[in-house]
């Protein structure tokens, strides 16, 4: 499982010109399975991601995470994330679970992070999204379980 993911001022994802999802702040969290991802993993990403201190407290450190300043959080599906071009210039997907395994796991993860209590907003699994976002830092972080 892995997760990229980006501090943002707001971050909204569209399809066919339609928002389907938006924030203000939070974090924006790019979701990919791996074909060897097992259900085990899903609660430990959503606790690292919940857990992650990159909000700044008063003194300007990152001290805070998405929980302690009740920011929201947009889940945006992205099997590219195990994109491979290590031998050549087009990238393999075959790390990447087929969605037969990865919709599941992924509406699990959604599912958990909702458990928090957060405003949790998400893209649509296997659709062309537009994804835009105000990065806040900019600060990015990649998660891999």
């Amino acid at each position: 499982m892995r997760s990229v993911i980006q501090r943002v001022k707001q971050a909204s994802v569209m399809i066919d010109g339609e928002v389907v999802g938006k924030i203000d702040q939070g974090l924006l969290v790019l979701f990919a399975v791996h074909v060897d991802d097992t259900d085990d993993k899903i609660e430990k990403m959503v606790q690292k991601i919940l857990k992650l201190r990159i909000f700044e407290d008063e003194e300007g450190k990152m001290n805070r995470s998405v929980t302690d300043v009740s920011g929201s959080i947009l889940v945006v599906s992205q099997f590219t994330l195990y994109g491979d071009a290590s031998s050549g210039n087009r990238p393999s997907f075959i790390e990447s679970a087929r969605p037969e395994k990865a919709i599941p796991m992924y509406e699990a993860f959604v599912e958990a992070l909702k458990k928090s209590g957060l405003n949790v907003e998400t893209g649509k699994f296997g659709a062309e999204m537009d994804v835009e976002l105000i990065n806040d830092g900019p600060v990015t972080i990649i998660l891999d379980t």
